[in-house]
């Protein structure tokens, strides 16, 4: 999934705390007053800059979650809250500013690998939370930024609780995911720019390709688990690797049609839902995969 770009920049602006003049008013709203005044004082503590951002902090934006940001308030991850940082990296670009869809194209890239680093199981995220990162601008480029902060932030509300999961897996929890991840993202990271295969089959040949060797490769690891339903979920997928293979070997359009609908048909997220429960992992399908393979 692309996430959208709230970028850094390369000037601070102080944060300010208005200061309330308190005069003749009543009891409660004095009280209301000093409570309202000492919530933006800890909001204003808790005002770090963009640029020092680390992999695990809780925040919220400072205004618009998308944008030119400078600060954000770093806040307990118990608490409710916006965004959460689940990776970061650094772009080897050389000294020239590579533009904002050059970074842009990098950082959809990576961010996805790094955030599943974090948060390995995406299924177990909360509802409505979107990948995001903050970038380096031009400004900040030319004076030495080129750190990526990938960050998981609500499309609206809030969440509460830290999304790290990678610590806490099982060996055969892990196996399992990287697996997965891997085959899904090599169904997205290869789609064709084109919406037909007559346009384009070499490049949906390509894609099938990728996703067959990506099966293989969860099959594999699937060999060294245990479990009833894992068993059954490796068969589907293995029959489902053929059915890729026959389409990345298609001599024509036809051809392929005729293996891919059982392709994409057999790595359903949903046939993996008995498995994932087998394994102690999250059972409900994103609502965006589920309308995938829904249509």
């Amino acid at each position: 999934m692309t996430g959208s770009t709230p970028y850094r920049s390369l000037r601070g602006i102080p944060a300010v705390v208005a200061l309330l003049a308190i005069g003749a008013v009543g009891c409660s709203e004095v009280s209301d007053a000093v409570d309202t005044a000492k919530d933006g004082a800890k909001t204003v503590a808790r005002q770090r800059s963009v640029f020092s951002l680390d992999t695990g902090d809780c925040y919220n934006p400072s205004g618009k979650a998308e944008g030119t940001a400078y600060t954000v308030e770093i806040v307990p991850c118990d608490e409710a809250h916006e965004g959460q940082v689940v990776g970061e990296f650094a772009i080897d670009k050389g000294v020239e500013y590579p533009g904002d869809d050059g970074i842009a194209t990098v950082a959809d890239d990576r961010c996805p690998v790094e955030a599943q680093k974090y948060a390995a199981d995406t299924w177990a995220l909360p509802k409505g939370v979107a990948l995001f990162y903050y970038t380096p601008t031009k400004e900040s480029w030319a004076t030495g930024d080129r750190a990526v902060s990938c960050t998981y932030t609500a499309e609206k509300g809030t969440f509460s609780g830290t999304l790290e999961t990678a610590k806490s897996l099982k060996p055969e929890q892990n196996t399992y995911l990287k697996g997965s991840n891997a085959l899904y993202e090599a169904l997205w990271a290869n789609q064709s720019e084109n919406d037909t295969v007559e346009d384009d089959l070499p490049g949906y040949k390509a894609q099938a390709k990728a996703v067959a060797a990506a099966l293989d490769a969860h099959v594999e690891g699937l060999d060294g688990i245990e479990g009833t339903e894992v068993g059954k979920l490796r068969a589907t997928l293995t029959k489902a690797a053929g059915n890729w293979k026959k389409a990345a070997n298609a001599a024509d359009a036809d051809t392929f049609y005729l293996a891919y609908d059982s392709a994409f048909t057999g790595i359903d997220p949903n046939k993996s839902v008995a498995a994932r429960e087998e394994l102690g992992l999250a059972t409900t399908v994103p609502a965006d995969e589920a309308e995938v393979w829904a249509s």
